[in-house]
C-alpha cells in the first residue's frame, strides 16, 4: 500500500471512530482532536495543537470548581455554569480555527456535544467561558515560536547536490514549550562515538534487525515493527482515555490527566528536536550505506540496505517516538504507578494486530524495541529518549496542575 493509500486509511478508521459523541465529553473531544489532526495530516504539529485543546479544556473546567491550579487561564465562573459546555466550547473554538478546512464536520459534532444539554443560563454561561479560555490560550500559544519559517541549512559543498526536501520541526526546536523551561532543559548528552564497540554493536542491531528485506525479525517482532510506525497522540491518548476510565475518574480529573499529558508529549516533541537539532546524527540507512567511511573496521557497508518502514524526516538522535512514549507515560506512572489496569492499543499500520499491557514500563520498552525493528533507531536512542521523556513528564506533574486545599 503506498503512502497516500495509507493515509487515507489511517483518516477514515480515525474519522469513524471520532465521528460520534459516545462517552463523555472530555473523551469525545479528545477523539476528535486525534481524528482532525491525522485527517488534515498535521504531522510533527499534532501533539501541540492536542495540548492546546487539552489545557483549555481543564482551565474552563476547574474555572467553574477550583480543584487544582489553573494552567494559564483563570477566570471566576458564575455559578450553575455547566462544566460540559464550557469543556466542549473550548475545544470547539481551538479546533475549528486550527482546521478550518474540517469547520462544517466540527460545527455538526458540537451542535451533537451539546444536544442533550438544555438551554439556559448554564449553557450560555458555559459556552462564553469556554470560547474565552480558548481565546486567550490560542493567542498565547500564536507567539511560541512553532510556526516560524524553515531556516534548516542544508549540509553540503558548493555545487554539490543533496536531497531537497526540508527536514520538519526545525523551528519547533527553539519553540516556546507548554511546561519546561526551556527547550534544552533536559537535552541529553552527545551520543556515542563511531569508533567504540557500542556504536559498532547497535550498528550491526540494527543492520540485522530493521532491514526491509532479509532481517532477522520474528513475526511478531515484525508485527511491532508496523504496529509502532503510527505515531502522534493517537499512540497514547488511547491509553490515558483506558486507565482515566479504569479509575472511574471524574470529569475535572480526566480533563487533568489529558491536559498533563498533552503538555509533557508536546514539550517531548520541542525537547527532543532540540538535541536532534544540536547533534544532527545519522540515520541507520545513512550510516549503512556510508559503513565505510565512519573508521570503525566492525561496520561493514552494505551499499543497498534500506529500513523496514520509510525514514522520518530529521535527525536521529534521541528516538521521537520513545520520548514520547515515556513522557506520557511518566504522566501516568506518577498518577497511577507502573502497574496499571490492563489497557489494549490497535494501530492502522497494523490492521488485526493489538497490543496489551498491565505496566507503562513495558509499554515504553517495546516502542524502543519497535524502532530498531523498523530500521530507523540505534537502541541507545531509544533509551536515551525514553529517559529525556520520563524527566519531562516527571517534572511536568510535580509543577502544574496541582491539587489545591
Amino acid at each position: 500500500m503506498d503512502a497516500v493509500k495509507r493515509m487515507r486509511v489511517i483518516t477514515s478508521l480515525l474519522v469513524v471512530l471520532a465521528g460520534t459523541a459516545y462517552a463523555d465529553v472530555i473523551t469525545d473531544w479528545n477523539e476528535k482532536t486525534v481524528a482532525a489532526g491525522v485527517k488534515a495530516q498535521a504531522g510533527v504539529m499534532q501533539a501541540r495543537n492536542a495540548a492546546r485543546v487539552h489545557v483549555a479544556m481543564f482551565d474552563a473546567m476547574n474555572a467553574i470548581e477550583r480543584r487544582y491550579t489553573p494552567y494559564r487561564v483563570q477566570l471566576a465562573a458564575a455559578p450553575g455554569t455547566s462544566r460540559d459546555v464550557a469543556a466542549a466550547a473550548a475545544a470547539h473554538f481551538i479546533l475549528a480555527r486550527l482546521y478550518p478546512d474540517q469547520a462544517k464536520d466540527l460545527e455538526a459534532f458540537y451542535h451533537t456535544s451539546l444536544g442533550a444539554i438544555p438551554d439556559g443560563e448554564p449553557k450560555s454561561q458555559g459556552i462564553q467561558l469556554g470560547e474565552k479560555v480558548a481565546a486567550e490560550i490560542l493567542a498565547w500559544r500564536a507567539k511560541d515560536g512553532a510556526d516560524a519559517p524553515n531556516t534548516y541549512r542544508p549540509y553540503t559543498a558548493a555545487g554539490t547536490y543533496v536531497p531537497t526536501v526540508l527536514p520538519v520541526g526545525f523551528s519547533l526546536a527553539s519553540a516556546t514549550p507548554f511546561a519546561l523551561k526551556q527547550s534544552s532543559q533536559f537535552r541529553p548528552v552527545a551520543p556515542y562515538a563511531l569508533h567504540s564497540a557500542q556504536w559498532a554493536k547497535e550498528y550491526n542491531e540494527v543492520k540485522t534487525m530493521g532491514a526491509k528485506i532479509g532481517s532477522a525479525r520474528a513475526a511478531e517482532q515484525t508485527d511491532i515493527a508496523r504496529f509502532w510506525a503510527f505515531t502522534g497522540p493517537g499512540t497514547y491518548n488511547p491509553v490515558v482515555q483506558q486507565l482515566a476510565a479504569a479509575k472511574n475518574l471524574d470529569m475535572t480529573e480526566k480533563a487533568r490527566v489529558f491536559a498533563l499529558v498533552a503538555m509533557a508529549t508536546a514539550d517531548a516533541g520541542i525537547a527532543f528536536f532540540d538535541a536532534k537539532y544540536t547533534y544532527n546524527f545519522w540515520r541507520p540507512v545513512t550510516a549503512i550505506r556510508n559503513g565505510d567511511l565512519d573508521g570503525n573496521d566492525a561496520t561493514e557497508r552494505d551499499q543497498a540496505w534500506e529500513p523496514f518502514i520509510t525514514t522520518p524526516m530529521h535527525p536521529e538522535y534521541p528516538c521521537a517516538h520513545c520520548t514520547t512514549q515515556a513522557a506520557a507515560a511518566s504522566v501516568l506512572e506518577a498518577l497511577f504507578g507502573d502497574a496499571v489496569p490492563p489497557f489494549t492499543l490497535t494501530s492502522p499500520r497494523a490492521p488485526g494486530v493489538s497490543r496489551s499491557f498491565v505496566r507503562l514500563s513495558d509499554y515504553v520498552a517495546e516502542v524502543i524495541n519497535a524502532r530498531v525493528y523498523d530500521g530507523v533507531h540505534y537502541r541507545t536512542s531509544g533509551d536515551v529518549g525514553a529517559a529525556l521523556g520520563r524527566q519531562i513528564g516527571a517534572y511536568t506533574v510535580q509543577n502544574y496542575l496541582k491539587p489545591v486545599r
